[in-house]
């Protein structure tokens, strides 16, 4: 059985691990490889290593540190579809979806490429009497990131390359159900020139998450799963002085007006909630219609999410894999049970599914409901699985007011061809991302990822400008060089311009 290792100062070790946990095929439901859960001490381990890697990385500069990530950046792109193969293997998406997250991530990369320009500071000439002022940011040290099983590419991909642009090292817990890429991407900067230390992964289970919050050495964290341990990640972190940005759950709405095109709004929604298996947090999956467009849009999504192609992610002619693991498929028919149980109408059920030489794989089909209510369980709940709903409203009043009161705020949708209607909507509503006849509105990665409400504890979003200001702090210098022979003009009172 293979065992995936931790990477810590540049090279895999077991070290001091003793407890693995199973890395399944989820398409086969096998096992395939074992992943070392790291103890206290392994976290220790890749902090030290961090925090002497950090006393040389720091003052590398920013042109040697941008040209690290050039290289890496041609590294990743060439072993892209060796990445996209691992993220199928492991999570079970198709490969051409997991390539998707691959290529989002990259280009988080590039724009690290520009870290000689995105971390200029500023400068007042002359701010009173032969004094000019200025500033300048600086990292923060030793910074943690702990990402979830959906998007073991893409996700870290939001952290590392932006604080290790700016001066910081990095230590990775990613999800120990599919870890197989980050150790790849750790070779990969090691391969780009990327000092020892600089980047390290521990794999494992809440004993390491907690001895990352807790370690003292570590200044910042950033977290991506689900709200509970979004809101966990982020208080105890806090408490030990730690600065912090946790990305929770989702439940995110599309809102489908009369005057939208319904075929093209039912391609979208299909992808958007079925992608993956519903396993992003950035899914649809909560249709509100509005008003006419109930009945045909219902009808359409029916039609569509009969013809999605279920296999194993390696199939090319596979459309959507299985979801993770054995456990997350029993929870995803529970939920469709308790909509069923509710009184709602299931239009698409893919409990059923089959797949031929697959009797064993976790294999969920695409699950339409419709007459669904707000205080369904399979409306309140985050499924994280292909369960799509339809809620029906009268006005577009009334769907601004339903996403409002959801504890959630990621992601949501309009599809209208009214200007006037859309720029209400993304005025109105309380989301952090919000798409305009696009399903799935993640930003490029000049912008910046983060939503509202329960979907996001802490003051700053993930990569983008947002990241590098989150990775670095800031510095102002006030400074005066006065000539020898000149006067101090010295005296207690509060300095002010002249």
């Amino acid at each position: 059985m293979r065992t995936i290792e931790h990477w810590i100062n540049g090279a895999e070790t077991a070290g001091t691990s003793t407890r693995t946990a199973p890395v399944w095929n989820p398409a086969t439901g096998r096992q395939q490889a074992e992943v070392r859960l790291a103890e206290k001490a392994d976290v220790d381990a890749a902090v030290q290593a961090a925090a002497a890697a950090f006393e040389t990385w720091q003052d590398v500069s920013v042109v040697r540190r941008a040209r690290v990530m050039f290289a890496f950046r041609e590294l990743v792109s060439r072993h892209a579809d060796e990445l996209a193969r691992l993220v199928a293997d492991e999570h079970g998406k198709v490969v051409s979806d997991a390539m998707g997250e691959v290529i989002r991530g990259l280009e988080v990369v590039e724009y690290a490429c520009g870290i000689p320009q995105l971390s200029k500071g500023e400068y007042s000439d002359q701010v009173s009497g032969g004094v000019d002022s200025y500033s300048f940011r600086q990292p923060l040290g030793v910074v943690a990131g702990i990402t979830p099983f959906n998007f073991p590419v893409m996700v870290p991909m939001w952290m590392h390359p932006i604080a290790i642009a700016t001066g910081n090292t990095f230590v990775l817990k990613p999800s120990e159900r599919d870890p197989s890429a980050a150790n790849l991407i750790a070779r990969l900067y090691a391969e780009a020139g990327l000092p020892d230390g600089v980047f390290n992964v521990v794999h494992g289970d809440k004993t390491a998450v907690d001895a990352l919050l807790d370690h003292p050495q570590v200044a910042a964290v950033s977290f991506v799963g689900s709200t509970p341990i979004a809101r966990q990640v982020h208080e105890r972190a806090s408490l030990s002085g730690k600065r912090v940005q946790a990305l929770g759950g989702a439940k995110n709405h599309a809102v489908v007006l009369p005057d939208a095109d319904l075929d093209f709004a039912a391609d979208q929604l299909i992808a958007a909630g079925f992608g993956s298996a519903g396993q992003r947090c950035m899914a649809i999956s909560a249709v509100v219609a509005v008003g006419a467009a109930g009945d045909p849009l219902v009808s359409k999504l029916r039609e569509r999410a009969a013809r999605i192609v279920v296999g194993p992610g390696r199939d090319e002619t596979s459309e959507m894999g299985p979801v993770v693991t054995a456990e997350a498929r029993q929870r995803i028919l529970r939920a469709v049970e308790s909509g069923v149980d509710a009184g709602a109408t299931l239009v698409a059920d893919g409990r059923g599914v089959r797949v031929e030489g697959h009797d064993d794989g976790f294999f969920v089909g695409p699950c339409l409901f419709d007459d669904v209510d707000v205080e369904m369980d399979v409306y309140r709940d985050e499924i994280f699985g292909p369960v799509l709903v339809v809620l029906r409203v009268d006005s577009l009043d009334a769907a601004i007011e339903l996403i409002n009161a959801n504890a959630y705020g990621n992601g949501t949708a309009v599809f209208t061809g009214s200007g006037e209607a859309a720029r209400t909507f993304q005025r109105r509503v309380r989301v952090g991302m919000i798409g305009v006849n696009v399903p799935i509105p993640v930003p490029m990665a000049f912008h910046s990822f983060g939503g509202w409400k329960d979907s996001l504890f802490g003051d700053r979003h993930i990569h983008g400008p947002e990241g590098v200001g989150f990775y670095t702090r800031a510095k102002v210098v006030t400074s005066r060089w006065p000539h020898v022979a000149e006067a101090s003009n010295a005296h207690l009172n509060f300095p002010t311009a002249q």
